[in-house]
């Protein structure tokens, strides 16, 4: 019985040990590769995640760069309408001078030319007071009120 025991242990049980053995060593093998791919994927998922934070930095700095532009366009164009509006606020008050300078020229002119045409009839006429006083009255009527009360 010893030797039979001696043969299956040699014939049975020491393959199915080698097969247990192999199928150990190949468990352990499968493991270790295992851990080693989360080690390699927990590495990758940091670099992501670092990349990725990175990412996010570099975009608000660009936000933060681009509204820095647009805020100093915005105060640029505010600026120069304002000078715009100066020049042109400026530009309408010189010609409104003129204007009147202008109009007042205008009516010194109308007035020189009444008064010349009114001494030139007095003279024509020799008039006494009466009728020149009349005559002043007749072309102040003649030119109408508006020219003298501007």
């Amino acid at each position: 019985m010893l030797v039979l025991f001696a043969l299956l242990t040699y014939f049975l049980f020491n393959p199915a040990r080698a097969l247990i053995n192999k199928r150990k060593e190949l468990v352990a093998n499968d493991m270790e590769a295992a851990r080693k791919e989360k080690e390699e994927a927990e590495a990758f998922k940091k670099e992501y995640d670092a990349k990725l934070k990175e990412v996010g930095a570099q975009a608000n700095e660009i936000l933060s760069q681009t509204k820095k532009k647009a805020k100093k366009q915005e105060d640029t164009i505010v600026n120069e309408a304002k000078e715009e509006a100066g020049r042109i606020i400026k530009r309408a008050e010189s010609e409104a001078k003129q204007a009147k300078l202008k109009a007042q020229d205008e009516m010194k002119q109308e007035i020189i030319s009444v008064a010349t045409l009114m001494a030139g009839k007095m003279v024509k006429a020799s008039m006494n007071e009466a009728d020149q006083n009349e005559l002043v009255e007749t072309t102040l009527k003649e030119m109408g009120e508006d020219t003298w009360q501007n």
